[in-house]
């Protein structure tokens, strides 16, 4: 009994090691900027078929909405804030995305390949 209960915290250990795997399965990270209502870069290239972190930063001092249809995701981000969106897997192809509140000058798209 006393051997079994001294390998619990080895197994805790060991199961928790698995833990990360969703995270590292979003290791990738991928950083946009928003000023002057513009995304910078405003084409991103991205691996097809993995999971990706896309880590926005808005520079301007007023709110932005990274809205896409094609990536079903949409995100308030506050004037000089950042957000964190996941991503994918995606298919190889093309996902275009808007900053919601300034459509005409915030346009962008992200590319898997």
């Amino acid at each position: 009994m006393k051997r079994l209960l001294a390998s619990i915290p080895l197994m805790l250990v060991a199961l928790g090691a698995g833990l990360p795997a969703t995270e590292a399965a979003a290791s990738d990270t991928f950083t946009i900027s928003i000023k002057d209502h513009r995304f910078d870069p405003a084409q991103v290239e991205v691996p097809a078929g993995k999971k990706i972190k896309l880590l926005v930063k808005n520079l301007d001092p007023t709110p932005e909405e990274f809205e896409s249809h094609e990536l079903k995701r949409e995100k308030i981000i506050a004037g000089n804030g950042k957000a964190t969106i996941i991503i994918g897997p995606l298919k190889p192809g093309t996902y275009k995305f808007v900053g919601e509140y300034h459509e005409s000058t915030a346009q962008g798209q992200i590319i898997a390949k």
